[in-house]
């Protein structure tokens, strides 16, 4: 059994990755901003074989209370082995592109709240020499795009972020992913066409819980988008400028 705290648990992955972390009897304690889904998503959970389900509303970008909830879900849970972050919103690249407080807000979100709470989650799993941090990002972090180059730019910042925290604690026997998904058809896409390259919730949820059990670096999920984002990385700065992507 791990004691694992999920931060974001009412996104459409969190939930499918939850859902898997309950039917092998983990221990969860879940962090959401909507309190009611959160309710739900925890009696849910402790249904499917959780070996314990805690959790509270939490607002990502009160920085303050950072440290005081992650105290608070260790001691529900006796102890952390692992912690999944999973919040974040798809801003309005437009607006964004008109509004620099909208698009600053965006990056707070998306980049630095998650930066807080890792440093916080690092420092404790680096003092006890063992842990898992999991973070959702994006394949949008691998080069800036004109449709959505904000989003894009706190997710290349947090997978950064992510690659020197991985080589920091790795000495320190604390395993880093990070988690880079395609398409996901959730609620937050709803409006987008659907393709062949979208994948489900549950696809991309089951991919995580197996890439932290086998304690891999770096995940794109599904896996085809290792080798798409590769062409996209590998065409020349000159040629790609004029793509409308």
């Amino acid at each position: 059994m791990q004691k694992i705290l999920i931060i974001g648990a009412t996104s459409a992955i969190a939930e499918a990755a939850a859902r898997r972390f309950a039917q092998r009897g983990d221990a969860l304690y879940l962090l959401a901003r909507n309190g009611e889904r959160l309710e739900a998503l925890l009696v849910d959970l402790k249904i499917r074989g959780a070996a314990m389900t805690a959790g509270a509303p939490f607002d990502a970008n009160d920085f303050d209370q950072h440290a005081a909830t992650l105290e608070r879900a260790a001691a529900a849970l006796g102890g952390l082995d692992a912690v999944l972050i999973a919040h974040g919103t798809l801003p309005d690249q437009q607006a964004c592109q008109t509004d620099a407080t909208l698009a600053l807000q965006e990056i707070s979100t998306n980049a630095l709240s998650v930066i807080s709470l890792l440093t916080l989650i690092a420092n404790r799993f680096e003092a006890q020499r063992s842990g898992t941090i999991a973070v959702i990002g994006s394949v949008a972090g691998d080069r800036g795009r004109q449709s959505n180059y904000v989003y894009g730019s706190a997710k290349g910042m947090l997978a950064i972020f992510l690659q020197g925290l991985r080589n920091r604690l790795f000495k320190s026997g604390v395993h880093v992913l990070t988690i880079k998904p395609g398409f996901v058809d959730t609620p937050m896409t709803a409006a987008f066409p659907k393709g062949p390259l979208w994948a489900t919730p549950e696809q991309v949820g089951g991919a995580i819980v197996k890439a932290m059990d086998g304690q891999r670096n770096v995940l794109y999920t599904p896996f085809f988008w290792w080798g798409i984002m590769a062409i996209i990385r590998a065409i020349p700065e000159t040629i790609f400028k004029k793509l409308s992507l």
